[in-house]
């Protein structure tokens, strides 16, 4: 045995692992080996009697003595260990430095097929790019580079330092905003924070989409400030536009009302329950001289569909962008609901022959309960639809085969007879 830690499963619990799942429940741990500080030697526990420390790098096992890959040990969270490589420990942090300049590297460079350096881009995707945790977008202002972080998972939080320095040699960034003031953290035994972490800039920028101009608050827009991920969603849009009647609803900065516009829209409507989100529409409205065409509303989206549909009003073009209705395997149903009702009701909202862009970013809510229920508001609208695009996020998210969660995006592009 080496010096570093050993996990050992149960048995059959590595399957999922082999073909890609990047983490170790509680659940699935037979037995840990570790070394004892008194000079004892190899000790073989429970996983709660083990003296390993929490962040501490350790090597996953198969019940048979098969090496697994390498991860990080917080006995805080459910999630028990994070793998952050295939190489054994040792490689791992004999230069952690090397090691974390490289995977940033790897991330950063695969972007730059479909990016270009004027691009705002999500440039680290967590497990998906093999670093757990980590999320790291680039917005592009002015020609100046700020890059907005979260370290999510102590996975990533116990190589903050070497994870840092990378980003600043690999992007050289102009700034570095951290947003870790996500709730996630707690479970992870760690505390919330935010704040600048390198230089200092604006927090409030402008950033360039498909030739929209949006202003983008990194300190406290939503999660990170914006949503990237539907970049490639939001111009594809454009081209079922043209001279169309759009309603776009929760629009959070506008930028699918925007897309609309420069797609040629004759008029707009982005809906949006929250006031500050509004404004922010309103600001990015005036930023692109779209006030004639495009116009926003504080209204709860439920609501107003409802009294759209009860006002005989028509559309050419829908698009509904929800957030997550549902963080939990338990809720599901409950947002299925949810996700119905909108549905329903925008299809009856349509002109014969009219386009439903419909979205969906809950992990949970995956592909086949979503069409199902795509399919079932068609049903109850006495509609019939054409899925004319099977869309998700863009390049920058990449897919990790063997993790579900990274497809979290669903997006289809119909037609409604």
């Amino acid at each position: 045995m080496n010096s570093f830690s050993h996990v050992i499963l149960k048995p059959r619990e590595e399957l999922e692992i082999q073909q890609g799942f990047p983490w170790v429940y509680d659940n699935e741990i037979q037995s840990v080996k570790w070394y004892a500080d008194d000079g004892s030697g190899v000790k073989t526990t429970s996983l709660e009697e083990c003296a390993v420390p929490d962040g501490a790098v350790v090597e996953v096992y198969t019940g048979k003595g098969g090496f697994l890959g390498s991860g990080v040990i917080n006995r805080k969270s459910r999630i028990v260990v994070r793998f952050i490589g295939t190489e054994h420990a040792d490689k791992i942090m004999e230069n952690p430095a090397d090691y974390w300049e490289k995977a940033v590297a790897r991330a950063v460079n695969i972007r730059a097929v479909n990016f270009s350096d004027i691009d705002s881009c999500r440039l680290v995707f967590g497990e998906s790019d093999f670093i757990p945790g980590l999320i790291v977008e680039r917005y592009v202002a002015g020609g100046s580079v700020y890059l907005v972080v979260q370290f999510l998972a102590l996975a990533c939080e116990v190589f903050r330092n070497e994870i840092v320095s990378a980003l600043k040699t690999v992007v050289k960034p102009y700034a570095i905003y951290e947003r870790s003031d996500a709730s996630i953290r707690e479970k992870e035994g760690l505390p919330q924070k935010a704040g600048w972490i390198y230089k200092s800039g604006d927090e409030v920028i402008q950033i360039n989409e498909n030739g929209c101009i949006l202003e983008v608050d990194i300190a406290h827009g939503q999660k990170t400030g914006y949503f990237l991920d539907q970049k490639f969603n939001r111009f594809q849009i454009q081209k079922f536009c043209r001279g169309k009647r759009v309603l776009d609803t929760f629009s959070h900065t506008g930028a699918f009302g925007l897309n609309a516009v420069k797609g040629g829209a004759r008029e707009v409507i982005s809906v949006d329950i929250s006031q500050e989100a509004v404004d922010m529409v309103n600001k990015n409205i005036a930023l692109n001289n779209a006030g004639s065409v495009m116009k926003a509303e504080c209204a709860d989206v439920f609501d107003l569909l409802k009294k759209y549909e009860a006002g005989g009003e028509k559309f050419d073009v829908i698009i509904l962008d929800p957030p997550a209705f549902t963080k939990s395997a338990k809720l599901i149903q409950k947002a299925y609901g949810g996700y119905k009702e909108i549905n329903l009701r925008a299809m009856r909202l349509l002109n014969a022959g009219g386009i439903l862009v419909t979205c969906s970013c809950s992990a949970y809510f995956d592909e086949n309960t979503f069409y199902s229920m795509v399919t079932h508001a068609a049903l109850d609208s006495h509609r019939r639809v054409q899925v004319l695009e099977k869309r998700g996020a863009g390049p920058d998210h990449p897919l990790l085969l063997g993790y579900p969660k990274s497809e979290y995006l669903k997006c289809a592009i119909c037609r409604v007879m």
